[in-house]
Formats: C-alpha cells, structure tokens, sequence
C-alpha cells in the first residue's frame, strides 16, 4: 500500500503541475478562439440586435479581446462575473446580471444605473415578452421596452431610444443566469449587441473552465497554489445543474452484471505500450467484472468507488473541452478512438496508476465514462478499431 500512496501522490503533483501550464495558454487560446469564431458572425447581426457597425464605434477588436481577457483573468464565478458586467461600458448604457434559480431571475448587480445596489435581489418576470423569447431560444433576444416586465421598467425607467436586449448565460448546458442590457436613459447611448453577444459567450466558456477547475480540486489535486473564493449568494454551484452529479457511482446502482450486448463495452484491451506501463496497475482480463452491490462495501470502499468515478469524469471531460473539433467530427465520423487514441490511452494511464490498486479497480469507470462522455453512451461512434 506504501507504494500505491507514493504513485497517488506522484500522480497528483503531475495533474496539478499539468494544469497549471494550461490554464493559462487555455485562457488565451479561448480568446483567440471566441474572437476568431464569433467575432465575424456577430458583426453581420441585422434585424432586432444591433450590428456591431450600426450602433457605435465604441468598441476596437482590440478592446473586445482586452475585455475578455479581463474576463478570463478571473479564477472564481464572483470575479468572472464581475468582470463581465465591468466589460459591458463601452457597449450598453446599463447592464445587470440575473441570476437564475428556480424558475425565477433574480438580480446580482448592475452597472450604469441611477442606483445599481436596487438591482439586488428585484425578481424579473421573464414568462413573456423579449426574455421570454431569449430563453425559449437560448440566445440574445431584443426587442422594445414596453414588450419587457413592466415592474422592471417602472421602478428602473425605460431606455431612452426604447430598445432593450436579453442575453442568456449557459453554464452545463442550462442558463445559469440571463444579462439584461439597453442604452441608458440619456439620448445617445450606446447598446452593440454584436459586442455583448461576445463578451457573454467568453463568461459562458471561461465558467466552464473554472468549472472542470473546481472539479480537480475535489478529487484531491492539493498542488494548487490558490484556492477558489465562493461565488456570490445568489450564483452558486448547488443553483448550477452538475454534469458529475448526473448519475449515481455505477457501484451504487445495481447488483447485476452488465449484459456483453450493453451499449457500455467491456473492459478497453489497451496497446501494447499502454499495457506495458500499466500492467502493475490493470488486471490482464477483458471482461467486466460485476458490479459489487452498495451493502457489501464499506464506508472508505464506497467514497472510493465515488472519486474513481468522478475522477474518470474529469479525465474524459477534459479530453473533450481540449478536442472539442476533434471530438464532433469523431462522431460523424464514427472513429473518435482513432483521432484521440493518444489523448485517451494518456488518460488511461493515469487513471489506472490512481485506481488501478483500489476497491474501484474492477469497475472499469473510465471506459464507461469515456463511453458515456465522447461516444454519448454510443460506443459504435469510437469506431472499428476502438479495443472491445
């Protein structure tokens, strides 16, 4: 056991060693990426958004991608946030972030109203009108002012040319929250939506970041030097769907073996050179061994069987986050184990130093997850010559 703690603990430093190098060339690829992908798209908006041309020359490239750099500097959903509405200035009058809990969007703070603190905790009926669209659609929504909560308007004024624009913040594929946005209440104002369509998307893939972040964290990475600030009252994890949390450990679902025609494949036959490295952790089987019932683990085997699968999660999650390209063509393609056969036996590897000597050993998580993750529970898309 003194030699699996050593390997654990190796693999721990190596993991957090690893992640702070991406992090940040992650951070600038992200910017380069939204700006490369969004940017042109965004600027050819006609109809009810404004164009980035048509409404102000406010806002450089060259400021866009400072904005979301300032955005990308932030390390907790609080800072991020922020940052997010500080960036908004130059391309709305006012602005305010609403979180969603619930059913219900509550306000978190403005910026450039007469008193930003009163967007604190107002409750904005977003059942009908322009935010009802934005979230029916899961996209920027614009409209008039008189087509939005009246409680809303009455209290904070209407815009000053009538024009309003809602913006949904998706976070784990639901919307986490929903940015409000017009030109102020002075004649003149600004509202690009091209612009703020932009600096919403990089929050959305910057929380996503911090998200898988967080994740590495929990599963006993100790290496990080800094540690995550909670985020405000009203934004936090527990009001955010979580992928991890989607399906119970598979040690706790049942007791009976998995069938050999189950969409989950059996035990991956790893290359030679991935055998060779893991041979003292794996066993040499193929097969899946049964699922060991809840009742006869103990207490230190469940938590266990619990962060080898969370862990097998993040391994697979991260895969996808860097691959994202690679990953949707893998799929139409029917040959995602070929295009990221590196990244996955890399992984494997890892995963079976961690686990491959624990309670967790036979329940063969990573290749469920890896599964479950990049083949969307479709093992037929890692493709022929994916190791059954």
């Amino acid at each position: 056991m003194a030699d699996s703690t050593s390997i654990e603990r190796v693999v721990e430093k190596a993991v957090a060693r690893i992640l702070e190098i991406r992090i940040p060339a992650l951070r600038e690829e992200l910017v380069r990426a939204v700006a490369a992908d969004l940017l042109p798209e965004l600027a050819n908006t006609n109809g009810g958004h404004a164009s980035l041309h048509e409404d102000s020359q406010a806002g450089t490239t060259a400021d866009l991608l400072t904005a979301i750099s300032a955005i990308h500097s932030g390390a907790t959903q609080k800072d991020i946030l922020r940052a997010l509405l500080d960036n908004t200035a130059p391309y709305s009058g006012r602005c305010a972030l609403f979180v969603i809990k619930s059913g219900l969007a509550t306000g978190w703070k403005g910026r450039g109203f007469d008193n930003n603190d009163a967007v604190k905790d107002f409750s904005l009926d977003l059942r009908s009108g322009v935010a009802a669209r934005a979230m029916q659609e899961r996209s920027a929504s614009g409209g008039a002012s008189t087509d939005v909560d009246a409680r809303f308007m009455t209290h904070f004024r209407a815009p000053a040319d009538g024009r309003v624009l809602f913006l949904p913040l998706v976070l784990k594929d639901k919307i986490a929250a929903v940015v409000y946005a017009d030109a102020g209440t002075h004649p003149g104002g600004t509202l690009d939506s091209a612009s703020l369509q932009l600096l919403v998307a990089a929050t959305s893939a910057w929380l996503e970041v911090i998200s898988l972040r967080k994740q590495a964290q929990k599963e006993g990475v100790t290496e990080f030097s800094e540690r995550m600030e909670p985020a405000p009252a009203t934004f936090t994890e527990s009001s955010i769907p979580d992928p991890f949390a989607s399906r119970p450990p598979l040690h706790a679902q049942s007791s009976v073996p998995v069938p050999q025609q189950s969409a989950v494949p059996t035990q991956v036959a790893a290359p030679p050179a991935t055998m060779a490295m893991a041979a003292s952790a794996t066993d040499s089987s193929t097969r899946v061994a049964s699922v060991k019932p809840a009742a006869t683990l103990s207490a230190e085997d469940e938590e266990t069987h619990r962060k080898a699968q969370r862990f097998a999660r993040l391994l697979i999650d991260e895969i996808k986050l860097y691959n994202q390209a690679v990953v949707d063509e893998g799929r139409q393609n029917h040959d995602l184990y070929d295009r990221l056969k590196e990244d996955i036996e890399k992984s494997r590897i890892t995963y079976q130093k961690r686990y491959g000597n624990t309670a967790a050993a036979d329940s063969d998580y990573f290749n469920r997850e890896l599964v479950r993750i990049l083949a969307e529970d479709n093992v037929s898309l890692l493709g022929v010559n994916y190791p059954h």
